[in-house]
């Protein structure tokens, strides 16, 4: 797949969780936050798993006993970034919440570091930091006094890093990405159902009330945007994956203009230029750098 193909993918699963936003916190008004994402999960799961079968039996892949380690602890991290992150939304403010989650931009490359103990291109560390930037000027450059909710999105973030990450490293290797967005989709369902059961309350009425936010976050956000993701990310590195879908807060906030009426400051307008500029030039800097440097004479 070309690099830009991969480079659009992103941007549509940015596109589609940006546009959820409003569902998830809404959704918070019917049912728990477990009882959400169980629902959302397992039917997302079940929308695309024939394509999920047709793409197995295509690539037949050999995948190792510690491949398949991974992958449960990519499921893992999975239903805890949306556990937290739905949880926290119960309590805290959509600006804190759209701050805080974006805060993963920062610890994928910090984690790629840790792990493979070798140090990202330096335009990684520049252009995540001018994407953290817009993201806290988009948010009105302040934020609420922290509570529990705050603190419960904030751990979220380490979650989806390790999501981001662990995807980067998997399917590049396995391929896969359908297959392995089933797993975790219908396992972070199972797990939220379970929780759900033990802990609230739900009926008829709940699904009732909630069925259109369920909908969506199941077709659009679920099945097709973390579906765009993994593809994406099977031709990109998760750093660089990291900082183009930190679009999502451009999206999240053109939802809110569109359906809610919301106006950004100017701050946020200033917020949406650095998060672009960052997402063209973690990909266009270091291909210009190196076609500098191919044109330099031999000495």
């Amino acid at each position: 797949m070309a690099r830009n193909r991969a480079i659009f993918l992103l941007l549509g699963a940015a596109f589609f969780w940006g546009m959820a936003f409003i569902a998830q916190k809404s959704a918070m008004d019917h049912m728990g936050p477990l009882t959400f994402i169980a629902s959302r999960y397992l039917l997302g799961g079940l929308i695309i798993l024939p394509f999920a079968f047709m793409e197995y039996k295509r690539v037949r892949p050999d995948i190792s006993p510690r491949q398949w380690l991974l992958i449960g602890v990519l499921c893992v991290s999975f239903f805890l970034g949306s556990w937290l992150q739905q949880w926290g939304l119960m309590t805290t403010t959509v600006t804190n919440s759209g701050f805080l989650t974006g805060i993963y931009v920062l610890f994928v490359p910090l984690l790629q570091w840790l792990v493979f103990k070798t140090r990202p291109h330096a335009i990684i560390w520049y252009c995540a930091s001018l994407a953290f930037l817009g993201l806290y000027l988009m948010s009105g450059a302040s934020v609420a006094p922290f509570g529990i909710g705050d603190y419960l999105v904030l751990s979220s973030a380490v979650f989806w890093a390790a999501q981001v990450f662990l995807l980067g490293y998997l399917l590049p290797k396995i391929g896969l990405p359908l297959v392995v967005s089933v797993i975790c989709f219908l396992s972070a369902g199972l797990i939220s159902s379970i929780g759900a059961i033990g802990w609230e309350t739900i009926s008829v009425q709940v699904f009732q009330n909630g069925w259109v936010e369920i909908a969506y976050a199941a077709v659009f956000s679920t099945a097709i945007g973390f579906s765009l993701q993994a593809m994406g990310q099977q031709h990109m590195p998760a750093a660089n994956a990291a900082i183009i879908v930190s679009a999502e807060s451009l999206f999240a906030a053109a939802g809110g203009a569109i359906l809610l009426g919301e106006r950004l400051t100017g701050l946020g307008y200033i917020g949406i230029a650095l998060i672009f500029f960052a997402i063209v030039a973690v990909e266009a800097v270091p291909i210009y750098v190196a076609k500098q440097r191919n044109r330099q004479p031999a000495s």
